[in-house]
């Protein structure tokens, strides 16, 4: 399964290999943001944007209120997981 993780652009680090910096819940990490450019802009354009992130590579913008609930069931999913393995853990 493919999991793509909702970041935002806050820094291009450089333009000619279409890197920068995105943020997920406070990571910060270096990805490929090419997939995401269109014709006629330029990376820098993408400062501020929402992106779906999946193996260091930008796959799509998204605008911020799916990226916010993403995150939000994202996380309730790992509250989830971790309910769920202290229920497998727990000796009765």
């Amino acid at each position: 399964m493919c999991l793509g993780i909702p970041g935002k652009i806050i820094e291009i680090t450089d333009p000619a290999l279409s890197l920068a910096i995105v943020e997920v819940s406070g990571v910060r990490r270096q990805i490929n943001i090419t997939c995401v450019i269109d014709e006629g802009m330029q990376p820098a354009d993408c400062l501020g944007k929402w992106v779906l992130i999946h193996a260091g590579f930008a796959m799509a913008r998204i605008d911020e209120e799916e990226a916010r609930r993403t995150l939000v069931l994202m996380e309730e999913i790992g509250a989830l997981q971790d309910e769920l393995a202290s229920i497998r853990s727990a000796s009765f």
